[in-house]
């Protein structure tokens, strides 16, 4: 059956794949040994790991484990909003073809080095003020800034990838940075060959 071009999957909607329930089990085999989890319960729970298939059925197995923050796959994608603090947004969860982030006398940092793009084209909407926002994005991804800005600072520091998806920053930076980096390599001792 053909698809409307125009639909877009909910992030909940997306396929689970092997990594994804392995991060569910092992939160199942932490709360058997807490004792959180009886062991009738932690083999059904189990069980349906292995028999869902998308991102949102898989993500539902744990919400009464884990705190929202500790969850091991995260589907809910809320705008991130940090006034006059620290926001940080890590581990697996799902990126939406459009987002939008707002930093406001804060620093926000989203780390996509564990996260599933929606889309090999995501649109990343800011609104930085007096604020710095810290992209991290693994290798192969190219990070491309046409934002307006006022006093403002951008930083690309990701290398060039032409085959890889593409993050798209948009928006305003007033009195604020963007900087977009690849995680750091692991230094090389000399000591070690």
């Amino acid at each position: 059956m053909p698809r409307d071009p125009a639909y877009e999957p909910r992030p909940g909607d997306l396929r689970a794949g092997n990594d994804d329930r392995e991060r569910v089990a092992a939160v199942l085999a932490d709360a058997l040994a807490d004792g959180r989890l009886g062991p009738d319960e932690h083999e059904e729970r189990l069980s349906a790991v292995y028999q869902v298939r998308t991102l949102g059925e898989l993500a539902a197995i744990t919400t009464d484990l884990l705190p929202p923050e500790e969850q091991p796959l995260r589907t809910d994608v809320r705008p991130v909003m940090a006034f006059f603090g620290t926001q940080r947004h890590t581990g697996r969860w799902v990126v939406p073809t459009r987002y939008s982030a707002t930093a406001v006398c804060a620093n926000v940092t989203l780390d996509l080095r564990e996260a599933v793009l929606q889309s090999n084209h995501v649109t990343l909407n800011v609104t930085v003020m007096a604020a710095t926002l810290t992209l991290i994005v693994p290798e192969g991804v190219r990070v491309v800034m046409p934002t307006s800005g006022i006093m403002a600072g951008r930083k690309n520091q990701v290398p060039p990838s032409p085959d890889g998806p593409v993050i798209e920053i948009t928006g305003l930076i007033a009195m604020g940075n963007v900087v977009a980096k690849s995680p750091k390599r692991p230094r090389r001792s000399w000591f070690r060959r």
